[in-house]
């Protein structure tokens, strides 16, 4: 396993996430947790279908975002654990992950066959 490539492929998916997080919300420093922003807007809103639209898009950040940082915490655990041995291994059953899941997800847990149990 090519641990040098895989950690540049979690390094530009990290990055990339928090592109795409930024242009969402913002970092809530006290928690910790990534908060979505409202679209700003110039004008007060009088039209309750422009009042409906913005808060749909609001809701929908909201959602994304929550999506986004539970795949950036995994990035980042993983990121973390790089050069532990126990990197590459399945936490459900201790072998090791497939290279084909690996290079799919370098942030995997398990291997193919736990693919929906992990550990907490």
């Amino acid at each position: 396993m090519d641990k040098k490539k895989i950690k540049e492929k979690l390094e530009k998916e990290r990055d990339t996430l928090l592109e795409e997080m930024r242009d969402m919300g913002k970092l809530n420093t006290d928690t910790g947790e990534w908060d979505a922003t409202p679209e700003e807007s110039d004008v007060p809103e009088t039209d309750q279908n422009d009042m409906a639209d913005r808060f749909e898009d609001f809701e929908e950040k909201s959602s994304t975002i929550k999506v986004l940082e539970s795949r950036l915490n995994s990035i980042l655990k993983a990121l973390k654990n790089i050069n532990k041995e126990s990197f590459g291994v399945c936490e459900v059953c201790k072998k090791d992950i497939e290279l084909s899941r690996l290079e799919a997800n370098p942030a995997a847990r398990t291997c193919k066959k736990h693919l929906n149990k992990t550990s907490k």
